[in-house]
């Protein structure tokens, strides 16, 4: 009898001590009210709200080839706009000529060794939607990091690779063609040291209702019932690295969080372009909104810029800005680990 029940206590302790171990993270979330809108984070909200207008108005991908290029025309124009030499890596899919689109911070001559962050979001849109949340608000966040950390250039301890992905979108999600996936190839294969990807996916939906947030089993048991926070999302493989991320967020930034791991079995933990950067062992993750766990014009045609919460998207990305100045100066946060 005591064998049973020893046994029987393993099978119920093993599982729970694994995913507490998953989603386990360092800090606490921010409670209470939001701190009033500083102008700065006004005006980035505006600029936030003009990138996403201009991108992700219409429907824009392979399938709609030209809204595609107008879409990629100003991400570039955007990022030239603000003093970068933009770098476009271009490929073929669908009989098409398509491009990722990248601008580098390098690091401070005297930074040898100096490891890389790359910050990326893709800017194509699923089929027939306008794609604003899904991923207009994640590519304008990664062109306002860019305006936001240019003072770094020849300055940081690391080097800094902002990159806008083409073809996250099915057909090609998960495939060769997966923008991302060609990126993160070529990046490894250039054996260039890499401290990890953060993706930033689906950024602007935000509700302060109960039960407004879903989650796949069993995550409900463990996670707010409002849609309100933002989440750091990832592959166990990248445990350390999303630890490290949501420590730094929580001890910088008042704005509620969650984060965790999970294995891919669990449905959307890999529904992005951190997923490009885990198959080639680069530590990788996503923030997000939690996209289809909450946002209720997920992949459709109502994903317009008028569903977007542009002020608290620029609370998120100033926090990011942040977070990444400090790892720029080498700096890890008290509770990053």
């Amino acid at each position: 009898m005591l064998w049973i029940l020893g046994a029987l206590g393993l099978i119920i302790t093993l599982p729970v001590a694994g995913v507490l171990w998953m989603t386990s993270v360092p800090g606490q979330s921010h409670a209470g009210p939001l701190p009033p809108i500083t102008p700065d984070q006004a005006q980035l909200s505006e600029r936030l709200q003009e990138h996403v207008r201009a991108i992700a108005s219409s429907p824009h991908n392979v399938g709609h080839p030209q809204q595609l290029e107008l879409a990629a025309l100003y991400i570039e124009a955007a990022l030239v706009t603000v003093g970068y030499e933009v770098r476009r890596q271009t490929f073929r899919a669908s009989g098409q000529e398509v491009r990722n689109i990248e601008v580098v911070i390098e690091p401070a001559a005297s930074a040898t060794g100096a490891k890389t962050l790359v910050v990326g979001a893709h800017y194509d849109s699923y089929f027939h939607a306008p794609g604003a949340n899904d991923n207009g608000t994640g590519a304008a966040g990664v062109i306002e990091l860019a305006r936001l950390l240019g003072d770094l250039q020849r300055r940081a301890t690391m080097r800094i690779r902002l990159v806008l992905f083409v073809n996250e979108e099915p057909p090609f999600f998960k495939t060769e063609l997966m923008g991302s996936f060609v990126y993160a190839k070529q990046l490894k294969a250039s054996g260039e040291p890499v401290l990890g990807m953060i993706a930033l996916e689906t950024l602007g939906f935000y509700s302060d209702e109960e039960h407004s947030q879903h989650y796949p089993p069993p995550l409900g048991l463990l996670y707010p019932t409002k849609g309100n926070f933002v989440a750091f999302v990832g592959l166990t493989s990248s445990r350390a690295f999303l630890r490290r991320m949501v420590g730094m967020f929580r001890e910088l930034v008042p704005f509620p969080s969650v984060g965790g791991t999970a294995p891919r079995v669990i449905p959307g933990i890999d529904w992005s372009d951190h997923w490009s950067f885990d198959q080639v062992g680069i530590p990788a993750l996503m923030i997000t909104d939690t996209a289809l766990f909450r946002y209720p014009h997920y992949h459709t045609s109502a994903d317009s810029p008028d569903k977007v919460d542009y002020d608290r998207l620029a609370r998120v990305v100033s926090g990011l800005e942040q977070v990444i100045r400090q790892l720029a100066h080498g700096n890890t946060g008290t509770q990053a680990q």
